[in-house]
């Protein structure tokens, strides 16, 4: 499993759980979340291992662009905290002022998915995350 795949169907799971209003999913999706980017134990690397066994690519999603590390914390994991947290926030803290916000992560992870650029991984990377 690649990490395109894993952000189309974490974008997907997200949209059909907001869609139902199923909040016990949305409660798991940010639980996986905040353990894969905790512990570095990503469901597409683990996937991967199974598979094919090995780690898959580590600059899938960079568009072959080659940024310089300024941080030595991997950019796909503080992708993962960073929209995990994002979403609790918004999800526990504003759920009825910032009540767009989720469907809005919802797409755009989504279209990440889909097209296989996630600009905000993008932006990790040009911060220096390795």
């Amino acid at each position: 499993m690649s990490n395109r795949i894993y952000r189309f169907l974490f974008g997907l799971i997200l949209l059909v759980a907001l869609y139902f209003e199923a909040d016990y999913l949305v409660y798991a999706l940010i639980i996986t979340g905040l353990l894969e980017g905790i512990t570095n134990w990503r469901i597409p690397i683990l996937a991967s291992r199974l598979r094919y066994h090995n780690d898959g690519d580590a600059n899938e999603g960079a568009l072959g662009i080659n940024f310089k590390q300024r941080i030595p914390f991997e950019a796909e994991r503080a992708w993962r905290v960073l929209v995990v947290s994002m979403l609790g926030i918004t999800y526990f803290v504003f759920p009825d002022t910032l009540w767009f916000f989720p469907w809005f992560m919802g797409f755009a992870i989504l279209g990440a998915g889909v097209s296989g650029v996630c600009p905000f991984y993008l932006g990790m990377k040009w911060i220096g995350f390795r």
